[in-house]
């Protein structure tokens, strides 16, 4: 449903798209991941038909942005991180004005706004002025915008910043259950913890470039396998960190009463090895446990930190 092929856009000499290439499946959300002036925004711009590649191509539902526009805009709805309101217009007026600017007429917009005030919860603020809502409200009526033509791909730039902690998971369930009822989403976001709950696949982009793209998992089996391990040695630790610090493949031992923290490379079947060798050792295993890199993990391992 939304796919790039060998992308790029200069400013100048800067190239702020260098030979991007991906693909979405239909009903996948996929986290657009990268610091700020990396590229994110200019690719998104050129998929909602806002800016011309300088080379390369994008399609959306299999029609290019560059030879079909005006095909994409109608399978596409985009949400900037900033959109304008208008004055003296509430939330219906808003929403239906957008609606009759994508050509729907009679029962089809009355339809229209009805799904979707109810699917982003605004329809108890119908007659409210925009300029009264409030950021979350505001955020919503955005992504409202978006869907007002039924679209099939979805582009979403930085949606939820500025918001609170429930309007985050509020938007979160939103999308999921767009993805449910067979929509394709792209999402930028800073957030990458909320990333990691809600997408499929993730693309991490530095300098123009796609560093790496796939599942967490995917992208974590091309870095160097390094899991967190956690134990509790009924008796105290303080015996387990020197027979820990010993080993081969074990890395940044930290002891605190009980618990020993510790790095440690391999798979998951050198890890059941390491413990079976602790409780031979005599060691009172209470519990054991590792957990792979978060996706803000592997986002510092994958990216440099360099801007343009």
């Amino acid at each position: 449903m939304i796919e790039l092929r060998n992308l790029h856009r200069t400013f100048g000499s800067t190239r702020a798209v260098n030979d991007i290439s991906f693909s979405v499946p239909k009903g996948h959300v996929f986290g657009y991941i990268g610091p700020n002036g990396a590229g994110k925004t200019t690719s998104m711009r050129i998929l909602a038909t806002l800016d011309q590649p300088t080379a390369g191509d994008a399609y959306i539902d299999g029609f290019s942005v560059v030879n079909d526009p005006d095909r994409v805009r109608y399978r596409l709805g985009f949400m900037p991180d900033y959109f304008g309101t208008y004055a003296n217009v509430n939330v219906r007026e808003y929403l239906d004005f957008f609606a009759r600017a994508y050509g729907l007429r009679g029962k089809d917009r009355t339809r229209s706004l009805s799904y979707v005030m109810s699917f982003t919860k605004l329809d108890t603020l119908a007659e409210k002025p925009i300029s009264g809502l409030s950021k979350g409200m505001k955020q919503r009526l955005c992504l409202g915008r978006a869907l007002i033509h039924n679209p099939a791909v979805l582009v979403l730039d930085e949606p939820a910043a500025g918001l609170d902690p429930r309007a985050r998971i509020q938007l979160r369930e939103m999308i999921r259950a767009l993805a449910a009822h067979g929509k394709t989403v792209l999402i930028s976001s800073h957030i990458l913890t909320e990333l990691a709950e809600m997408c499929d696949t993730v693309g991490i982009i530095e300098l123009g470039r796609l560093l790496a793209v796939g599942s967490v998992n995917d992208i974590q089996k091309t870095q160097q396998h390094q899991a967190r391990v956690q134990t509790q040695i009924l008796g105290g630790a303080a015996a387990l960190g020197e027979w820990l610090s010993a080993r081969d493949g074990v890395h940044s031992v930290e002891i605190s009463g009980e618990s020993a923290i510790f790095l440690h490379d391999g798979d998951r079947q050198a890890e059941v090895l390491l413990l079976k060798e602790m409780v031979q050792a005599g060691f009172a295993v209470a519990a054991f446990g590792s957990q792979d890199k978060s996706l803000e993990e592997v986002f510092l391992d994958v990216t440099r930190g360099h801007v343009q």
